[in-house]
């Protein structure tokens, strides 16, 4: 069994359901959910936008391999409403990131592992510190909190509650 890392972003539509849907949809297709933060509304990152997001962090068990997970973790993205565009960054429904897989590192041109942008986004490791701030990113040797630390990120990141 795996411990896999995701985080859940979105800035359209009901969120609320969205992100319901999501968490259902990842414990009945890619494995159990043992832990997950509460939900972030943060700033857009790498482009401009009126919508805030929110995001979420979530542990989960699973028999899949990652390449199975990203499979799956598409699927449930394009079954919600999701529309890929060519913009690298613009708002979205939902995003489904693969952050860690266990403590593996995976480079392909289909997946990357730990996902590469974690340490410069605050609105991914504000969540991570949250459910596992002592576990320790494979290829910086350094923990979530650490990350959390020195990351340059200074956009808001405010627990919904």
């Amino acid at each position: 069994m795996a411990k896999l890392f995701l985080l859940l972003g979105g800035n359209q539509g009901n969120r609320k359901q969205v992100f319901a849907k999501t968490l259902e949809l990842i414990a009945s297709t890619v494995g159990s959910i043992v832990k997950y933060s509460s939900v972030y509304e943060t700033e857009p990152w790498g482009f401009e936008s009126e919508d805030l997001f929110w995001n979420q962090a979530v542990i989960v068990e699973t028999d899949l391999d990652p390449q199975a997970v990203l499979l799956q973790t598409q699927l449930i993205e394009k079954k919600l409403g999701r529309v890929r565009h060519s913009e690298q960054y613009c708002s979205r429904l939902i995003d489904l990131d693969l952050l860690f897989y266990d403590d593996q590192i995976i480079k392909n041109d289909e997946l990357e592992i730990p996902h590469p942008r974690i340490a410069e986004r605050r609105f991914v490791l504000q969540p991570l510190v949250e459910i596992s701030p002592e576990f320790i990113h494979p290829t910086f040797n350094k923990t979530i909190a650490q990350l959390l630390d020195v990351c340059p990120d200074r956009l808001i990141v405010n627990k919904l509650s």
